[in-house]
Formats: structure tokens, C-alpha cells, sequence
């Protein structure tokens, strides 16, 4: 039971030299891939601002040489971990042999001890052909060189194709690095032209601008003139409709009329008609002859046609402020009428209007009165003819009465007053 440990424990100890060995040339293998990318690879894309604003400092050859150096140093670390593999080997196949030496004296020693002390033993042939087969046979020298020099070939062809690996996979990281460097550069030239492109865009707009706000400009300045000329075109034309500085005589013409020649000398028809002494609804005859006023008849003749309608306004108003009047006396005499009672003051009222100097003066005042309307009768006194409207039967009325007569435009009078008879 012994000997199977042991034999089992340098087994063990073969298999796993084993794996350790080709878990080292893995990690050669991985350490190659796993090499940092080239710095210029390593740093990230500038962006367009960036770009934009500094300068390109790497190139290609840079690149290269980066590449070339970073390939020597890979190679320097590879043959590193050749001669540490190596060196495993060694220190592994030494601890090889002194475990087989070691399972062969304990397989011995088994034997030694298994072997039958008496001579009982039935097949003792049997015994030594367990003991054989129980013996580990050792490897001869040259097994063991060619399992060595195989496994050394397999080691170096397994560092060689590592190396080829790494420095395929450093291949394509250059050519990586090189696209990388080459789409910056070209991304950069293509921010380039389109920070060009967008301020002779800017300038362009700003131009348009420029000019748009020129030819506003020319058209306001063109409208204000064309307006100052149209102005003083009319006021041109005013002038010359302007009345004459003196009278002048003018023909009519055909289609000639009043509103048109007064329109045409800038004067209103109605001074154009009196200062021709024709009313202003009159028709012009084909070579009839009229006078245009000056401007200094036209001013008079305006400032008398102002004047007389403002007299005529003022007539108008007085007119209607006395029929009012007339009008509200009247209403107060047909009421006071209407309130006439049996017990009154017995006897007739009446309103003497006038005491006339003698009895034509006295005539003519009833004529008047009577025309006006009223009931007029005449009685001599010691002093004159007395005129007398009326009578009324009650002096409410006869008041009234007065009031009205003093209020009425058509006999003129303000010295009425009741008398009792």
C-alpha cells in the first residue's frame, strides 16, 4: 500500500509539472496579447473642437517607431519567459528523477519485505512477478532525452507560434492605430472645411443682411423723396389755383361752371356768385363773361359771408327764442281763459298797448296790431288816443294777455300793460 502512494504521489507530481509547464506558456502566450495597445491608439479620439483648436503632432513614422520599440520590448519579456520555462524544466525533471528514485527504493524495500520467510511458499515464480510488476521501471537516458528534447520542441514551437500571435495581434493594433490616426486626421480636415464652410455661410448671411437693409434703406429714402415731390407738386398746383393777386375777366368756356371755376380758383362758390352778384345755384353761359376776385376780395367777401352768417345764426336763434316765448305766453293765456270764473272782478280787462298823439297815429297801431292777430279798439282821453287789446274777462287773463303782447316780434312793443274798465 505503501509503494501505490508513492507511485501514485510521483505520478501525481509528473501530471502536474505538466499543467504547471503549459499553464506558464499560456500565460507567455496571453501576456502577448494582453500587451497595452500603442499610446497613440490608447488616447482617445480629440474631439471636432478640439481638433479644431490644436495642432496634429503624431504621424505615422511616430507610430512605427513606437511599435518597433514596443515589439523589442515584447520580444525581451518573451525570451524572459522562455528562460524561465526553461529553467522550470530543469528544477521539474530533477524533481522527476529524485521521486522515481524514491518510489524505486520504497518499491524495493516492499518487495524486500513481501518476500515469503519460509518455503512454504507454493509459487514463489508468482511473487517475484508481482514484485516486477509492482516495480516501477525507470525511463532509460535516452527516452528521457527524447521526452525532454520533444517536450523542449513543443515548448519552443509553442513560443513561436505565441510570438507570431503577438506580433500579429501587434499587427493589426498598428494598422488600428494607423485607421485611427488617419480617421482623426480626417475628421479634423472634414471639421476644418465645415468651420469654413459655415463662416463663409455666416458671411454670406451677413452680406445678404448688409445689402437687404441697403435697399431698405434706398426705398425708404426713394419713398420720402417721391412724397416730398408729390408735396411740392401740390403745393405748386395750389399756387396756381390761388385767386388772382387783382380782378381779372374770364371767359366761360364749355363745361365751365361755378363749383368748377371756384374749385379750380380755390375760393367758395358762394363768393365766386356775389362778387359776380348771381346766386350761387346760377348756370354759366357759353362766352359769358365774369369776374374773379383777388384774393383780397375773396379774404373780404369770405370774412362778410362769415359775418353775415353768424348775424343770420343769431336771427335764427332769436326767431326761435321768441316764437317760444309767443308760443309759451300763448298756452298761459288759454289756460288763464280756461281758469276765468263767475267771481272774478266784475267789468272787462283789457291791455293798453299805446296812447297816441291823435287818432291816424292811433289807426296805424291797430292796423298793425290787428294784422299781428288781435283784437284792438281806440278811446280818447284827455291826454292822447288810448290802443287797447282785449278785453278779457278776468285780469288773470288779461295778464297773460300782456305778457304775449310784450313777447311778440310782430308789433314790437315791451310797454303793455292791464287796464281795468
Amino acid at each position: 500500500m505503501n509503494f501505490s502512494r508513492q507511485a501514485l504521489l510521483g505520478i501525481g507530481m509528473i501530471l502536474g509539472g505538466s499543467v504547471m509547464l503549459y499553464a506558464m506558456v499560456q500565460q507567455i502566450g496571453d501576456s502577448s496579447d494582453e500587451q497595452p495597445a500603442p499610446t497613440s491608439a490608447m488616447v482617445d479620439t480629440p474631439s471636432t473642437e478640439q481638433a479644431a483648436a490644436q495642432p496634429l503632432t503624431t504621424d505615422i513614422e511616430t507610430e512605427k517607431r513606437i511599435l518597433a520599440q514596443k515589439q523589442k520590448e515584447r520580444a525581451a519579456r518573451v525570451a524572459e519567459q522562455e528562460k524561465r520555462a526553461q529553467q522550470f524544466l530543469t528544477e521539474q525533471e530533477a524533481a522527476e528523477a529524485e521521486a522515481l528514485a524514491k518510489a524505486r527504493a520504497e518499491s524495493q524495500q516492499y518487495v524486500a519485505n513481501s518476500a515469503p520467510a519460509s518455503d512454504d511458499t507454493e509459487n514463489p515464480e508468482a511473487a517475484k512477478d508481482i514484485a516486477k510488476d509492482l516495480t516501477v521501471q525507470p525511463r532509460t537516458d535516452s527516452e528521457s532525452a527524447a521526452a525532454d528534447k520533444k517536450s523542449s520542441d513543443a515548448e519552443q514551437q509553442k513560443a513561436a507560434q505565441a510570438q507570431q500571435e503577438a506580433k500579429r495581434q501587434a499587427t493589426i493594433k498598428a494598422e488600428a492605430a494607423a485607421k485611427t490616426l488617419a480617421d482623426s486626421k480626417k475628421a479634423a480636415e472634414a471639421n476644418e472645411q465645415a468651420k469654413v464652410k459655415k463662416q463663409a455661410e455666416a458671411k454670406k448671411q451677413a452680406e445678404a443682411k448688409k445689402q437687404a437693409d441697403a435697399q431698405k434703406k434706398a426705398e425708404s429714402e426713394a419713398r420720402a423723396k417721391a412724397l416730398a415731390e408729390q408735396k411740392k407738386k401740390e403745393a405748386t398746383e395750389a399756387a396756381k389755383k390761388e385767386p388772382p393777386k387783382s380782378p381779372s375777366d374770364y371767359e366761360v368756356k364749355r363745361g365751365d361752371g361755378l363749383i368748377k371755376l371756384a374749385r379750380q380758383y380755390n375760393m367758395p362758390v358762394e363768393v365766386l356768385a356775389q362778387a359776380n352778384n348771381i346766386s350761387p345755384l346760377s348756370s354759366l353761359q357759353l362766352g359769358q363773361n365774369i369776374t374773379i376776385p383777388s384774393r383780397a376780395q375773396v379774404q373780404r367777401l369770405e370774412r362778410e359771408a362769415a359775418a353775415a352768417e353768424a348775424q343770420r345764426q343769431k336771427e335764427a336763434a332769436l326767431a326761435k327764442k321768441t316764437a317760444e316765448a309767443k308760443r309759451e305766453a300763448q298756452q298761459k293765456l288759454s289756460e288763464a281763459r280756461k281758469e276765468v270764473k263767475e267771481t272774478d272782478a266784475k267789468g272787462s280787462f283789457g291791455v293798453q298797448v299805446a296812447l297816441a298823439n291823435d287818432q291816424n297815429r292811433a289807426d296805424d297801431l291797430v292796423k298793425k296790431f290787428q294784422a299781428a292777430g288781435y283784437q284792438v279798439k281806440t278811446s280818447r282821453t284827455s291826454r292822447g288816443v288810448r290802443v287797447v287789446v282785449g278785453p278779457e274777462r278776468g285780469k288773470i287773463a288779461a295778464l297773460a294777455l300782456k305778457d304775449k303782447i310784450n313777447s311778440d316780434p310782430k308789433v314790437n312793443t315791451t310797454g303793455a300793460w292791464v287796464l281795468y274798465w
